[in-house]
């Protein structure tokens, strides 16, 4: 059978049009983060940057590049869940919203001597009132599920912090151009995929199992790669998979093919193997018929009474 015989294309949806602007809006990022330099984190800094879901991963990720570059202790901290007695110089707020209910009351709750910015795509929001705002509304979403705002927030601190993603964007472009076969085969249709990573990949990997979650239901589960031997890797086996993001760890890619499970890795940017999720998870919610605008259970915003 050839590789096209497989081949359904995913309808189209607000998902579907909104992952395939994150090229552009990652190189736009460049030019929005210089003009808020003075909103963002310098080094030396003590940060904590907070959210609730994807964006909680979002922070996580950046926390994780940002201490790696040597720019200074960065926490993440679930907006539900802000340690008390922790001082720091800046907090960064990560909500695509600008109305979930647990963001609301951790900004209301942090000390006003300290510096805090927001960085949402939802103008009009009361979150851009209750810290300096970084509106980014060109990367807002009409899908339930978010694609480019986080990743938009993360190229654009990651411009903040000194990289060069031109390499990483020409990277999205090709993905978002391909059809890839081996996806196709291995992951399209597996049984169960587990996401592994380190350092900022280890967030994005749990961003690729909750996005698969929310757009087809998948069973999907996310581990710290060197965690992985730790207990995990007892589920994998045939028709399941194993997704790589970032360098794997030495030994793994055998161990797991040892299982018979699959191993899927290539050498991208986590950011651009995240995009490559994305589109899985358009096929995949294709195949059960399912809308990934409108994921079971959720809304765009948590909102409590």
């Amino acid at each position: 059978m050839s590789p096209d015989a497989n081949r359904i294309s995913a309808p189209a949806t607000h998902l579907a049009a909104e992952v395939a602007t994150q090229p552009d809006d990652w190189s736009r990022a460049a030019t929005v983060a210089a003009a808020h330099r003075d909103l963002l984190p310098t080094p030396g800094e003590r940060v904590a940057v907070l959210g609730c879901g994807t964006s909680l991963f979002m922070a996580r990720a950046f926390a994780a590049l940002r201490e790696a570059a040597g720019h200074g202790l960065t926490d993440a901290w679930p907006a539900s869940a802000v340690p008390a007695g922790r001082e720091y110089d800046r907090y960064l707020v990560i909500c695509r919203s600008g109305t979930t209910t647990e963001v609301l009351h951790a900004i209301s709750a942090l000390p006003e001597s300290i510096p805090r910015t927001v960085i949402s795509s939802s103008p009009g929001t009361p979150a851009l009132e209750l810290a300096r705002p970084i509106l980014i509304d060109e990367v807002d979403e009409l899908s339930v599920v978010q694609t480019r705002f986080a990743t938009t927030t993360l190229a654009l601190l990651r411009w903040h912090l000194g990289e060069d993603l031109t390499p990483v964007i020409a990277q999205a472009r090709a993905v978002l151009t391909e059809w890839d076969a081996e996806v196709s085969a291995n992951v399209r249709h597996a049984e169960q995929i587990t996401f592994v990573g380190m350092g900022f990949a280890a967030a994005l990997a749990d961003e690729a199992a909750l996005k698969l979650r929310e757009s087809a239901r998948a069973w999907t589960e996310s581990y710290l790669a060197t965690e992985y031997r730790h207990g995990p890797i007892s589920i994998a086996g045939p028709g399941r998979a194993v997704w790589a993001l970032g360098t794997p760890t030495p030994g793994l890619a055998d161990e797991i093919r040892a299982t018979g499970a699959h191993f899927e890795h290539r050498p991208l940017d986590p950011m651009v193997e995240l995009v490559r999720v994305h589109r899985l998870c358009l096929l995949r919610a294709a195949d059960l018929g399912l809308d990934p605008d409108r994921p079971r259970n959720l809304s765009r915003s948590v909102i409590l009474g």
